[in-house]
């Protein structure tokens, strides 16, 4: 349990930081969403930008089984390598947004 509650706090803290990101237009927030009962973190972007409206998640992860499942990530750099540089070791990190055939070609565990 002792892991589980260290995987929620780095999660939330990744998270945290990239809604802190401000967009190149003001008018589109970027908001977390935190499911502390059912271990399930987003971060969406909101607004308008030239007269359209902007909704979309940016990252999605849960926490099942004591290991982090990645069910979207829109970033540029990934953010399997940031938990991984936050001491969440491979075997414990699942990529869910790829099919259950093509996870045991990756180096992350397959769920």
């Amino acid at each position: 349990m002792a892991k589980v509650e260290q995987y929620r706090k780095i999660v939330q803290e990744l998270l945290q930081a990239y809604s802190n990101i401000k967009a190149s237009n003001e008018e589109v927030e970027a908001e977390t969403i935190f499911d502390l009962v059912n271990d399930r973190y987003q971060v969406v972007h909101v607004g308008w930008s030239n007269k359209r409206r902007i909704y979309g998640c940016i990252l999605h992860l849960d926490i099942k089984n004591e290991k982090i499942w990645i069910q979207h990530d829109g970033t540029e750099g990934g953010i399997a390598t940031e938990l991984i540089e936050k001491g969440i070791p491979k075997q414990d990190i699942v990529l869910a947004f790829h099919s259950p055939f093509k996870r045991q070609f990756t180096e992350f565990e397959v769920g």
